[in-house]
């Protein structure tokens, strides 16, 4: 569940378990059969320099060009310790665990999925190349077995499994470094670290799109079961041989994980609709009237773009509400944030982070206590067409403009930015009112605002019917985010709806009953006309 891979890491000890000499001819045999389903190591080389080198480097020791541009960092083949396996803790992959990572990449790392972009043949030559730099795999006393993981209980996922499984979370102490509500902001967060001392996060356990090995429940069993070798996420295998738990209940704590999480990722939507309400806005994060609203969500990635250049942004994404009156705009977002920033206990985490991710800055950078910030961007002015200021804050002839939020303190200022480097409050920002509320791995922040100002020439003018750009920036103080070093979004729109009126609805039923009484009449109408020539007749 780790959502983090490690970088340059040695296995280490002797490798235990012995071979009969009576069944060497068998397990000759058997590697006989494995080498010859193994793919072309001269093809795999190939493959692996053209795509591969420029991260994990060319003798495979995660010593690539871009090693020090990424947390987590590439993976060090040489050491062959994986995250992602289907044997125990401390054994070696089986050759389907490589190509599942091959296949399907690492979520929110640099690692790609290779199956749409590699032919089947060339994932498997790549495979056999990698295993190429351990020792370890050549080694004819370790045969990878995978583990028995059984079958998820019976009955599955429901209520009493989850509330089971989220009495042995916290048995198990997951939340030490998951969190109580699994957002990745337990008390052990800050201290964590991988075998390599790099700086690596616990997982949030609510975005199961970004979990390395697989979403589904039995997915995280394996993990469970498995551990993320090399990452502070152990192996609960121990605690089933120990009789502290039985596989059922670790099953359980696997169920209620899969429940934190939505049951398919968030779909992203060009266009946050704000429909209209009638009387007073909600202006606390708190408010129950936002449940009624539509949430929409946007993701976010490093900024790479200006100098300095940031490549490991902490937040991932933002979630959307929105409402307004007809007279003010009422703006709701919410974002997963392992730290409350500033914060001393996460002091040590930062400079682990600015000592690892090399930067752009003209020197080292020491860490401060920063604070957690957000902005929301707007152009300054609605254009007639689709034109649009560039999306990174602007520049110093086409100014964009921004709402922007800190922590400490917490309030949140409007203004122009013109470029990353330049930002000028308006005077006129005690028209921007905001509440914001931090619980448990989670910030909520409400902007508010008047849809027309006295200021048309430097605040936007808010217009109901009208499509408006936005854009997010955010910014993790514990992540050593600061300035350039933050996550981005593109351009997306605001919608200010208005009511559909009743005649919208009433006009089409209107004119289904008068065609539908003008059918009847006519038909009405040719049955006597019928009858009536039938008389004449007889």
């Amino acid at each position: 569940m780790e959502a983090a891979y490690v970088g340059k890491i040695r296995r280490g000890g002797e490798v235990s378990g012995t071979r009969l000499f009576v069944m060497a001819a068998l397990l000759f045999a058997g590697a006989t059969v494995r080498l010859a389903a193994q793919g072309d190591t001269t093809k795999g080389k190939v493959v692996y320099v053209k795509w591969c080198a420029g991260c994990h480097g060319v003798k495979g020791d995660a010593e690539g060009p871009a090693e020090h541009y990424m947390l987590p960092e590439p993976r060090d083949f040489t050491g062959a310790v994986y995250k992602i396996r289907t044997t125990a803790t401390g054994n070696l992959p089986t050759d389907a665990d490589l190509m599942y990572i091959i296949d399907r990449g690492l979520p929110n790392t640099a690692m790609p999925a290779w199956k749409e972009r590699l032919s089947e043949a060339e994932r498997k030559d790549v495979m056999t190349y990698i295993k190429t730099f351990s020792s370890f795999f050549s080694d004819t006393s370790q045969h990878p077995q995978v583990l028995k993981f059984g079958a998820e209980p019976g009955g599955g996922r429901d209520a009493k499994s989850i509330q089971i499984g989220r009495q042995f979370y916290d048995s198990i102490h997951c939340f030490k470094c998951h969190g109580k509500d699994g957002r990745g902001d337990g008390p052990s967060a800050p201290t964590l670290k991988d075998d390599g001392g790099h700086p690596i996060f616990a997982a949030d356990l609510h975005k199961n799109w970004l979990f390395h090995g697989g979403a589904s429940t039995e997915e995280i069993y394996h993990r469970l079961r498995t551990g993320l070798d090399g990452t502070p996420m152990p192996s609960f295998s121990d605690l089933l041989d120990q009789k502290f738990l039985t596989e059922e209940e670790l099953w359980h704590v696997a169920e209620y994980v899969a429940s934190l999480s939505p049951e398919k990722p968030p779909e992203v939507r060009d266009v946050v609709h704000a429909p209209q309400v009638m009387g007073a806005l909600p202006e606390s994060p708190d408010d129950s009237a936002w449940s009624k609203v539509d949430s929409y969500y946007f993701p976010l990635v490093g900024q790479v773009i200006k100098k300095p250049r940031w490549f490991d942004p902490a937040v991932t994404g933002v979630t959307v509400q929105a409402v307004h009156n007809d007279t003010a705009l009422a703006m709701l977002i919410t974002w997963d944030d392992r730290s409350q920033s500033p914060d001393t206990a996460w002091l040590k985490f930062t400079k682990r982070v600015l000592d690892v991710m090399a930067g752009d800055d003209s020197g080292p950078v020491t860490p401060e206590l920063w604070p957690d910030q957000l902005a929301v961007q707007f152009p300054r002015k609605l254009s007639e067409g689709m034109e649009r200021p560039y999306f990174l804050m602007g520049s110093t002839s086409d100014a964009v403009y921004q709402w922007r939020w800190t922590s400490a303190p917490n309030h949140a200022v409007a203004g122009l930015a013109r470029g990353t480097e330049r930002f000028d409050s308006a005077a006129s920002s005690a028209g921007l009112h905001t509440k914001a509320v931090y619980d448990r791995g989670q910030w909520r922040v409400v902007f508010t605002r008047a849809l027309a100002t006295a200021d048309s020439t430097n605040e936007l003018q808010f217009a109901v019917g009208r499509a408006i750009p936005v854009a997010f920036f955010a910014w993790d103080g514990s992540n050593g985010e600061r300035g350039p070093r933050m996550a981005v979004s593109t351009w997306y729109f605001l919608a200010l709806d208005r009511p559909t009126p009743p005649g919208t609805f009433i006009s089409p039923v209107i004119a289904m009953v008068v065609t539908l009484g003008l059918g009847m009449l006519v038909i009405v109408r040719a049955q006597r006309r019928g009858g009536a020539g039938a008389a004449r007749r007889v």
